[in-house]
């Protein structure tokens, strides 16, 4: 897999249902043990939040089967996670930087897309 295309791609898999293998590879990537995903919040997030990461047990959580296609959330926290790997249990990130990480995967993404669009045009 070419490097330049990591991002996009991992965009794609969660766009298409694959949240798991996008996971492992950005768990590959970033040298981290990969995260379980699950559908519905812990209690207190319910009505705020549409994800949420606990670094206790490792877990990204969703509010619904729908978010689990949304690609910003599964990457926001998919940083939450990253961050507390790589600094320490407690030290997650802050929001900005799990916001900036999600949008640039997306951005990257949408550039791919519209070159390759051009390209099949």
């Amino acid at each position: 897999m070419a490097q330049d295309n990591f991002k996009p791609l991992v965009v794609w898999l969660i766009l298409n249902g694959k949240q798991e293998e996008a996971l492992e590879l950005l768990a590959k990537k970033y040298q981290v043990n990969v995260p379980e995903l699950k559908v519905g919040l812990p209690k207190g997030h319910k009505i705020t939040a549409y994800g949420c990461y606990t670094a206790k047990n490792q877990t990204i959580t969703v509010q619904n089967s729908d978010v689990l296609a949304n690609p910003f959330v599964i990457l926001h926290e998919f940083y939450h996670h990253l961050r507390s790997k790589s600094v320490d249990r407690m030290h997650k990130g802050t929001e900005r930087g799990a916001d900036k990480f999600a949008l640039d995967f997306i951005a990257e993404y949408q550039a791919f897309a519209k070159n390759a669009h051009g390209f099949i045009q």
